[in-house]
């Protein structure tokens, strides 16, 4: 398969499927004589999986262990619990970061008279220290 028909299959784009290699994700693949990359089917499920994890949010850092117990067929159900548990408790806290921006804003705007006066508690919220 080509680049193209395995971006088409993946939903990875050509761009991406390039970096992946670039940053070890995905293994060196086959090239033709003439230089152009060939893809077997090894490399379409594991573009598949990168997808997939990327779709969930891991980092690059994290889908490179996941990548790592995926091939492990010795590997410990545990340290997949382990790995995917500290990204759920990443993700809920940058939920409860985000949650308490939207609160500021919120408060910020409902204090706003939003009208031609030039006072805005936004800007000076924005610009003190």
């Amino acid at each position: 398969m080509n680049i193209g028909q395995v971006a088409k299959d993946t939903g990875v784009s050509a761009k991406m499927i390039r970096y992946y290699e670039t940053v070890g994700l995905l293994n060196t693949v086959q090239r033709t004589e003439a230089g152009y990359r060939t893809y077997a089917e090894n490399d379409v499920q594991t573009l598949h999986f990168i997808r997939r994890a990327r779709d969930l949010g891991f980092s690059v850092a994290e889908i490179q262990e996941l990548l790592a117990l995926w091939r492990d067929k010795n590997r410990a159900s545990e340290d997949v619990k382990r790995l995917t548990q500290q990204h759920i408790d990443d993700l809920e806290k940058k939920a409860r970061s985000l949650q308490e921006m939207a609160n500021t804003l919120r408060h910020l705007v409902c204090h706003c008279h939003g009208d031609e006066r030039p006072e805005c508690p936004i800007i000076q919220k924005l610009a003190s220290k």
